[in-house]
């Protein structure tokens, strides 16, 4: 027993050692590096002006989309037996699906109801961004604040067409005015042709953009890559961001992971983790089953864009069976995905949300987001810590959770982490009562706090 509990100790003595070690060695911030004006396309024209856009999709292309779904649902393969998505899409779902798509579900009254939500294109170093921007009714007594709202893959502003009126109502005493651009190469946004755009140059032209409009401080909140780019500008812009929300956090924050690891050894969560994270350890096994499509983009994502580009019902089945299992795992067994008996995600917002990615053809650049940013990591970034408040939004759902000790490194000043009952990694579509909610509570918060 002497034995037994002296190797115990010992193993935790050298684990803290490591930890301490991880900490202040490999997790040191760097220097930033510069993010000049850069123009990404062959001819960079200047225009500063801020333009209205209304989307306007041709009855050929309409036309063309009917007829392809037409020759896909020729050449679908038969699922295996008493298979669910378990293999991908179902594809005896799938022909109901693309039936639905074909002759009862109406783009024109979708486009209508996008376009009751005022938008804009601007050109940033070259690139054309298009933007939502919804503002509150002015109300006596209440405090409008300025938020920019970023999507992520593979989603897109869609993601925010419920969530938006909850965030420019407010609360009694605040409201924002929302800002929610598309990422270059992703709708509406045109696509770098030059490599090299990543989360931190797209953080600079959103922080341009947000300029240009006039705030020169505001808010900034955002799930999977748009997670990323907020954090990013709220790691190279700190004067001009309030405050940060996030409901996804970046497996490289400040030494999170190496926490997490750590946590893992028996006896040793005590010292680093809160007994409500005990449960919130990452599942590698799950992850390695859900990132074959990161690795795919992290590398050939030009080459995969062939296929999808091609083929609507290829495109509809790659997107919209993240879907399912990101949003629920156990989905994965269901004939449907749960698709249609289970999501709070209507059929239509998802078909809306593939919509975007065919009618602009941004399913290949949209990817190549990927390979920039996974194939040039910058230690610096991740590691420099983040000044300014933070508030996490956790769902229980998740692709991976994040514990608030995965947190605190890069985000020291971790003022409001709320750990919501459902949802999952579409949180915007999936529960956007709880997030505005969320949202709406942690700027009221840092409304009130002392500024550094």
């Amino acid at each position: 027993m002497f034995w037994k509990l002296s190797a115990a100790l010992t193993v935790t003595i050298l684990a803290i050692l490591l930890h301490l070690f991880l900490e202040d060695k490999l997790f040191t911030p760097g220097e930033l590096p510069t993010l000049p004006d850069t123009c990404w396309t062959a001819k960079c024209e200047k225009r500063e002006q801020v333009d209205p856009f209304k989307i306007s999709v041709s009855d050929a292309k309409l036309e063309d989309l009917k007829s392809r779904i037409g020759s896909d649902l020729k050449k679908i393969v038969q699922p295996l037996d008493d298979i669910g998505f378990e293999y991908g899409f179902n594809s005896e779902y799938l022909k109901e699906l693309a039936n639905y798509w074909n002759n009862s579900y109406n783009w024109r009254q979708k486009e209508t109801l996008i376009n009751t939500i005022p938008q804009f294109t601007t050109r940033i170093d070259g690139l054309d961004i298009h933007f939502l921007h919804a503002k509150p009714k002015p109300e006596s007594g209440k405090k409008i604040v300025p938020l920019l709202l970023v999507h992520g893959w593979p989603g897109s502003f869609v993601e925010f067409l419920d969530i938006i009126p909850l965030l420019t109502s407010g609360s009694s005493d605040l409201a924002f005015e929302v800002v929610a651009p598309s990422i270059p190469g992703y709708g509406f946004s045109s696509a770098a042709q030059k490599p090299g755009l990543n989360a931190a140059h797209t953080a600079k032209i959103f922080r341009d953009l947000m300029l240009r409009l006039g705030h020169s401080e505001f808010y900034c909140q955002g799930g999977d890559w748009g997670a990323v780019v907020t954090t990013s500008l709220a790691t190279f812009f700190p004067g001009n961001v309030r405050g940060l929300h996030v409901n996804m956090a970046a497996a490289f924050t400040n030494g999170g992971m190496a926490k997490s690891y750590l946590a893992q050894i028996p006896g040793l969560k005590y010292l680093i983790a809160d007994p409500d994270d005990f449960d919130k350890v990452p599942n590698f096994g799950f992850l390695l089953q859900e990132s074959g499509y990161m690795h795919i983009q992290a590398t050939k994502p030009d080459t995969v864009g062939v296929g999808l580009s091609s083929s609507p019902l290829g495109l509809a089945a790659y997107i919209m069976e993240k879907f399912s299992t990101w949003t629920d795992p156990a989905w994965r067994e269901l004939r449907d995905g749960g698709l249609e008996t289970r999501a709070a995600i209507g059929k239509d917002r998802m078909l809306t949300n593939v919509m975007i990615y065919w009618i602009t053809n941004s399913i290949t650049s949209s990817m190549r987001y990927y390979k920039e940013n996974l194939s040039s990591y910058d230690t610096a970034v991740a590691n420099t810590p983040v000044v300014v408040p933070v508030g996490f939004a956790d769902l229980p759902h998740e692709l991976t959770q994040a514990p608030r000790h995965q947190l605190t490194g890069k985000f020291p000043r971790l003022v409001s982490y709320t750990s919501l009952a459902s949802g999952g990694h579409f949180a915007a579509m999936e529960v956007p009562e709880h997030l505005a909610a969320d949202v709406i509570n942690f700027a009221s918060k840092v409304e009130t706090m002392e500024r550094l």
